[in-house]
């Protein structure tokens, strides 16, 4: 069952990622975001840039930077486009009513945000198990920490009432692509995610928060019944 679920949402990742890598025109910079169904949007492009599609890609971290190379597509950085004209990328969960986000289950946090930041568009692929009425609860909130210092970060995090988790690899604790730790904090429903991300990011020794306010301009839902897409 477990397998027959997987194959079945993965399908759905596809059908969300083909139709997102159809927004890509010639000459464009775009992010490429991190995670399973950005994969599969990697695929996609690397397939149009076999058509002939002109486009350079700037990766949100070292493993999408491996894939990509790998798939032929060209990539490039900061240093020689400061601006992205649109990002493809994933997200936890996606709250419908606002667009806001969750991200960073993948391990890619900060660089996700920054990518972000600098594009004129983000295209967010999810499948619809992806979308909540409310964020929180279903899955941790990531924070990406300083090393130094964690159990402190951390225990100020608690004090906020979430359940920070280190998150680790066979008890070691895992490494971001900026050398940074990630807490997972367990979290109720949010009611004003914009509000708590002032209240984490002030706090001294985080580096970012998962929550991505106002930043996606388009969802592309991969569904049962079709490909659903929701505008800002």
């Amino acid at each position: 069952m477990i397998k027959t679920f997987s194959a079945e949402t993965d399908i759905l990742k596809r059908a969300a990622a083909s139709r997102a890598v159809e927004e890509i025109q010639n000459g464009m910079v775009v992010g490429l975001g991190t995670g399973s169904t950005v994969t599969f949007a990697l695929e996609g492009m690397a397939k149009r840039i076999g058509d002939g599609l002109d486009m350079v890609g700037i990766p949100s971290s070292e493993k999408t930077a491996d894939i990509a190379r790998h798939l032929g597509i060209p990539l490039t950085d900061f240093d020689t486009y400061p601006h992205i004209d649109l990002t493809i990328d994933g997200a936890d969960q996606v709250e419908r009513p606002t667009l806001n986000l969750i991200k960073g289950l993948g391990g890619s946090l900060l660089r996700e945000k920054i990518v972000a930041a600098a594009s004129k568009r983000m295209i967010v692929i999810v499948d619809s198990n992806k979308m909540v009425e409310r964020l929180g609860s279903r899955t941790p909130l990531p924070v990406e920490i300083v090393p130094f210092g964690w159990q402190a970060t951390c225990e100020k995090l608690e004090r906020l009432g979430f359940k920070p988790d280190l998150r680790t690899i066979d008890d070691i604790p895992f490494v971001t692509d900026e050398g940074n730790y990630i807490a997972d904090c367990g979290v109720a429903e949010i009611a004003d995610a914009s509000a708590l991300e002032k209240q984490i990011v002030s706090i001294v020794g985080v580096v970012e928060t998962g929550l991505f306010i106002s930043v996606a301009s388009m969802i592309v839902i991969g569904d049962i019944n079709g490909v659903e897409i929701i505008r800002r």
